[in-house]
C-alpha cells in the first residue's frame, strides 16, 4: 500500500493503512516465541517465490534463470530449515 500511495499516487490513506499494517506486523514478530526464527526464515524464503509469482501475474514481468535458481535455492534452504531434525541445545 505504501508503494501505490508513493509510486501511483494513491491517496495518502493508503500510505497510512500500509504503514499501520507494518508496524502491527513488527509488533506481532516481535512477540513471538525463541523458535519464531526458524518460522521467520522459513517465510523469508516463500516470500522470495511469491514475489516473483506476484510480479510475473500482476505486473507482467518474466522472471530469468538466474530468478528461477535463485527462488530454487531459497526453496532448498526452507525446506533445510523446516524438515531438519532439531535438538534442544540450550
Amino acid at each position: 500500500m505504501i508503494w501505490l500511495w508513493l509510486k501511483e499516487n494513491k491517496p495518502v490513506y493508503y500510505g497510512l493503512a500500509g504503514g499501520a499494517v507494518l508496524a502491527f506486523y513488527g509488533v506481532v514478530s516481535a512477540m513471538q516465541t525463541s523458535n519464531f526464527a526458524r518460522v521467520y526464515a522459513t517465510y523469508g524464503g516463500v516470500f522470495i517465490v511469491m514475489s516473483l509469482l506476484w510480479a510475473y501475474k500482476m505486473d507482467n514481468y518474466l522472471p530469468d534463470k538466474f530468478d528461477i535458481i535463485g527462488a530454487i535455492i531459497a526453496l532448498a534452504g526452507v525446506c533445510i530449515i523446516y524438515y531438519s531434525p532439531r535438538t534442544n541445545h540450550l
